[in-house]
């Protein structure tokens, strides 16, 4: 039987939202692997995932998950660590290797990298991945925002694309998302604020954790800056329930 990869996504933090699907996987796998940005410093994900597994089977591998600057030496000798280290445990007799990531494996996720560098050294591993629920849904749930209705259009993009991008965004989708906007979530609010669109949209940063801060961006501190992984929701225009089926 052909060794198997599973990317597993573990939700925006808190352990309530991992489905049951990937509670069974985790459990089943010989290794839960999870992304750290230091061997001695436990991760969001690994928090999680400790929360629905025997930590015996948690391996950690330290990515550059601070890292600014594209495809680094440092950022690709790291994705090719995580590959040895999961080669290694194939090697070892493990049949099932999960790897937890924050959100979903398909959305902005280390796993891919992973991923890539596993099926270059492991040639018939399998590679499968499980769904988790994103943070713009469960800011969306914790804000009592509606995300899309009826033929309303939809953005997600990250500001690290640059705020141009989030701008055309802006001036070209119903509903746009903004990832990882921390260090830009000043030049944000000017930007919705241009846009006519800062009354109705709404900051979410540590979903799910005790230092959790959801609330109208409005409400943010002018010049405040926020963590990497904040999320900023700027809603569609609606003028009455059904205007825009």
């Amino acid at each position: 039987m052909s060794p198997r990869l599973v990317g597993l996504g573990v939700g925006p933090g808190d352990p309530e939202l991992v489905t049951v699907k990937a509670v069974r996987v985790m459990q089943e796998s010989d290794v839960v692997l999870v992304p750290v940005m230091g061997e001695d410093v436990a991760g969001r994900a690994e928090e999680v995932v400790r929360r629905h597994v025997d930590g015996a089977k948690v391996r950690r591998a330290v990515f550059a998950l601070n890292d600014r600057g594209g495809v680094t030496d440092r950022r690709a000798d790291a994705w090719d660590a995580a590959g040895r280290a999961v080669a290694e445990e194939f090697a070892a007799g493990a049949a099932t290797v999960s790897f937890a990531t924050i959100g979903d494996p398909n959305v902005y996720s280390t796993f891919a990298y992973l991923a890539a560098t596993v099926r270059e050294l492991v040639p018939d591993v399998v590679v499968e991945t499980v769904p988790g629920i994103t943070a713009m849904q469960d800011l969306a749930a914790r804000s009592g925002t509606v995300l899309c209705e009826g033929t309303e259009s939809l953005a997600l993009l990250p500001l690290t694309a640059g705020l141009p991008a989030y701008e055309e965004a802006l001036a070209n989708f119903d509903t746009v998302v903004a990832y990882k906007g921390g260090r830009h979530l000043p030049a944000v609010v000017e930007a919705l604020r241009t846009a006519g669109r800062l009354d109705q949209a709404v900051f979410g940063a540590a979903l799910g954790l005790p230092d959790e801060d959801v609330r109208p961006l409005a409400d943010v501190e002018p010049g405040a800056e926020a963590p990497y992984l904040s999320t900023v929701v700027a809603p569609a225009r609606r003028t009455g329930r059904g205007g825009k089926l």
